[in-house]
């Protein structure tokens, strides 16, 4: 069985649950956690592959304990993924403008 997205999910949920003395995570949650991956892009423009496969875990992972904070289920973020593939990403980006 394929880890998922949703796994994650659910134990970032479990973990923001604990004693921020005991989680990561919710050491993260309780600080409100912003902090931006530039590591990954460093990885990319780099051309190291291991590192970037290290530091893109590390921004799925930063993401999800951002949308716990900030009460926002995977699922809809994959729901808006999802209605962005009925049309290109051109005309996608350009409806945005007009809203």
């Amino acid at each position: 069985m394929a880890f998922t997205l949703s796994d994650l999910e659910d134990i970032v949920a479990r973990r923001a649950a604990a004693s921020p003395d005991e989680s990561w995570t919710a050491k993260l949650v309780a600080a409100g956690q912003g902090k931006a991956a530039v590591e990954t892009v460093i990885a990319a423009i780099g051309n190291d592959r291991q590192n970037l496969v290290y530091e893109s875990a590390d921004v799925l992972f930063h993401l999800l304990v951002v949308l716990k904070i900030a009460g926002i289920p995977v699922s809809e973020v994959m729901a808006e993924l999802e209605r962005r593939t009925g049309q290109s990403g051109i005309a996608e980006k350009a409806s945005r403008k007009d809203s």
